[in-house]
């Protein structure tokens, strides 16, 4: 074989980009896996968010977010709002019964409004002693609102970098852990951590990181419960109100002692106590937040709370969130209060909604990945692209189909997306590969077969090399042969200018050797005074002798056309050009077909007796008038879509065995008129007289059918002329009606 089936570039590109696919996935190079996980985890909240529900029932306590709004900030100013102005607040929602109040923003500084900031404005000197004394006994916002956290249970915050503190963090509580191996080895660790004032860290209830899980695109998809300070677990806000609900002494965390994955992991943290139940983590320690988005009823009136409107009891045993209206933090559901952002996470919490993502979820997609990558390469290699391309289609639709319904019925999030683009890597990839392959392969049959098959063929051969058998093999076939009559004659008149007679030959049989390949044919000899073509190799066409003889039709129109045109113009010595007549004969039969390679170059033919009884009856096609005359296995085989008339009984090659030729004269519509049908019966006439050797009877008929329309008369001139051979030459008593040429 010349042509390779399968080249390795196939299935070898698609294989590497399937390693390359599980490797940035897996490592997630560029932050690439986290991306795709973000735009389908974001997609699948914008379409079913979480239900909003008041946690009262079920965690015991309302979750509620103090809306700083207009009214309010036209009486206290922009925020941040002073100590003393956060300690009426404080005071207020006490009386309203609120059972915690949590900031979001640390109380690292002292109230810019104390008094004890006025001191530094005192001039020195006895006399401005008194003013120094007073200033010191007034009392201090700071102290203000470290007092107002008597009676409620506080929970203030501490920022967790790398800047070396100006205080020491004290905690309130600790992280404690069950199992048998430390959890914390991939929990998220800072150097340094800066605290709030010593007054409000001591009089709060807890004390919590308020560091956010931001991931590289800036949103905020998990809320951690727990950091590390140097080699120390903290808790984080969220883990200080859950712990204060639960009324523990510490916050109790679940080792997965390493046994997370399909394959073993590193130890790290399973789950959350809840008191209620066990709520999934990440091995970081961070939870999935299933976002309800903004909802009024989460909403507390800054301003009707000052004012008093509000009814009593309104905020009775609630977990109450302050923070700054104008901190704002990326969310799958949009912008949002980092306020709200932290009793999203307290509500899943209290509620037990929070989405999971277990820790084999990465393992999994990958190994999904990995197998059906495989799949798709093994169908490329065996089936082809379109095979491969139906099988992607089906697994990606299978695939989201259950991440959807994983993440709808169960909140678990399964990676459909990234699997999905890595086996759409791998069939592009295959695609690619099989697109240049044949890209290649057609640019060397171009070479190879530019003048002997059509674009069309080019391209099936391409796309399946197989059926290019150069080696050889036995088909019936339809061989075509095409020459321009009367061309000695023809080239002579052109002896003193031979340029415009290549010209003209040029414009001659380039148009009808594209009507054959238009037709499927492929092309087989060319010389200066015609062509001959072949049906049904090298690629299958079971109608090969309708196509061969529709292509005929073709190229008598194509000539008739091309007569329109030559026959206005003249030669060099001023005489017109005469139309060109073009003969063609068809014959069908077994031939070998095959080829071989020489120096560069393909060669591609079919040999057997058809071939050589085609050119035989193109160059004896002029006797009998009709262009186009094909042998009686031709005739067989497309007889239901043209109108044959038979023209003769002939020994072609003098020796052969006689056949019936036919001339095709048009389409089934022909054959089926009255005219043609009376045609066809004196032809049949004709033949039987002959073959009886009735030779007056045979000029009666020959004299009848000259007044038929459709009749050549140079046909019947043809058999007159074997007639009047024949009384001078009687044949024998067995003669079998066929003419046999007289050789020299």
């Amino acid at each position: 074989m010349t042509f390779r089936s399968r080249p390795v570039a196939v299935w070898a590109l698609p294989l590497a980009t399937l390693v390359l696919a599980l490797f940035v996935l897996g490592a997630d190079i560029g932050g690439a896996a986290t991306w795709l996980r973000g735009i389908l985890f974001d997609h699948y909240q914008q379409s079913q968010p979480r239900t909003y529900e008041d946690t009262r029932s079920r965690g015991g306590h309302s979750v509620r977010v103090l809306d700083i709004d207009a009214a309010s900030i036209q009486r206290f100013g922009q925020w941040p709002w002073s100590y003393a102005a956060l300690a009426k607040l404080v005071d207020d929602m006490k009386a309203q019964g609120a059972s915690i109040v949590v900031f979001t923003t640390p109380f690292e500084r002292p109230d810019s409004a104390s008094p004890k900031k006025l001191l530094a404005l005192v001039p020195p000197g006895p006399s401005f002693d008194a003013a120094r004394m007073e200033l010191e006994r007034m009392p201090s916002p700071d102290d203000a609102l470290a007092s107002a956290f008597s009676g409620i249970q506080a929970v203030t915050g501490f920022t967790l970098g790398d800047a070396r503190p100006a205080r020491t963090l004290t905690l309130k509580a600790t992280v404690a852990w069950t199992g048998k191996s430390y959890p914390f080895g991939q929990t998220r660790a800072f150097d340094q951590a800066s605290a709030s004032l010593p007054v409000i860290e001591a009089a709060s209830a807890g004390v919590g990181a308020v560091n956010l899980d931001i991931d590289p695109d800036g949103k905020v998809r998990r809320m951690p419960l727990v950091f590390r300070l140097r080699d120390k677990a903290v808790p984080t806000l969220e883990a200080e109100v859950l712990r204060l609900v639960e009324g523990k002494d510490a916050l109790v965390l679940k080792s997965n002692d390493g046994n997370a994955g399909l394959f073993g992991s590193a130890p790290g943290i399973a789950s959350v106590d809840t008191g209620h139940t066990d709520l999934a983590m990440t091995p970081g320690g961070s939870l999935w937040i299933a976002y309800s988005g903004m909802q009024a009823e989460r909403e507390v009136s800054a301003s009707a709370l000052i004012d008093k409107t509000l009814a009593p009891g309104s905020l009775s045993g609630a977990i109450v969130y302050v923070g700054s209206p104008d901190d704002l933090v990326d969310t799958p559901l949009g912008l949002m209060p980092v306020a709200d952002v932290h009793a999203e996470a307290v509500e899943n919490l209290l509620l037990g909604t929070a989405l999971r993502r277990p820790a084999s979820a990465a393992e999994a997609e990958l190994l999904c990945l990995a197998l059906f990558g495989l799949g798709c390469v093994f169908i490329f290699a065996r089936l082809g692209v379109r095979w491969a391309g139906l099988f992607v289609v089906c697994t990606i639709a299978g695939v989201s189909y259950v991440s959807w319904q994983l993440y709808a019925g169960e909140h678990v999030l399964f990676d459909a997306l990234g699997l999905n683009v890595g086996l759409a890597a791998v069939w592009l990839a295959g695609a690619s590969a099989r697109g240049l392959e044949i890209a290649v392969l057609r640019s060397r049959l171009k070479l190879a077969f530019a003048d002997a098959l059509s674009p069309r063929m080019i391209d099936q051969i391409a796309r399946n090399p197989q059926l290019m058998k150069l080696e050889g093999e036995t088909r019936t076939v339809t061989y075509l042969a095409c020459g321009v009559r009367g061309f000695a004659d023809l080239a002579s008149s052109f002896r003193g200018d031979p340029a415009a007679f290549t010209r003209l030959m040029q414009r001659v049989l380039e148009p009808l050797m594209e009507a054959a390949l238009n037709h499927g044919g492929t092309i087989d000899k060319l010389t200066t005074e015609g062509f001959t073509a072949f049906w049904n190799a090298p690629l299958d066409d079971p109608e090969h002798a309708i196509h061969a003889c529709e292509a005929a039709t073709g190229m008598m129109e194509v000539i008739a056309r091309t007569n329109e045109v030559i026959t206005h113009e003249r030669r060099i010595d001023g005489v017109a050009l005469s139309p060109v007549e073009i003969g063609i004969g068809i014959s069908s039969g077994p031939a070998i077909a095959g080829g071989f390679k020489a120096h560069g170059r393909t060669a591609y033919s079919v040999n057997g007796d058809c071939a050589v009884l085609a050119a035989r009856i193109q160059q004896i096609s002029g006797q009998y008038g009709p262009a186009v005359i094909v042998a009686e296995n031709t005739r067989k085989a497309s007889e239901r879509g043209f109108a044959f008339l038979e023209v003769d009984y002939i020994a072609v090659g003098g020796h052969d065995e006689p056949i019936k030729l036919y001339a095709m004269l048009g389409n089934p519509v022909m054959r089926a008129s009255p005219k043609f049908r009376a045609l066809a019966t004196f032809h049949d006439h004709i033949f039987q007289s002959l073959r009886a050797q009735q030779w007056q009877k045979a000029r009666e008929l020959i004299d009848q059918c000259r007044k038929l329309s459709g009749a050549s008369q140079k046909l019947y001139d043809l058999h007159l002329t074997r007639i009047a051979y024949f009384e001078d030459n009687p044949p024998s008593e067995d003669w079998d009606g066929a003419f046999r040429p007289i050789l020299n």
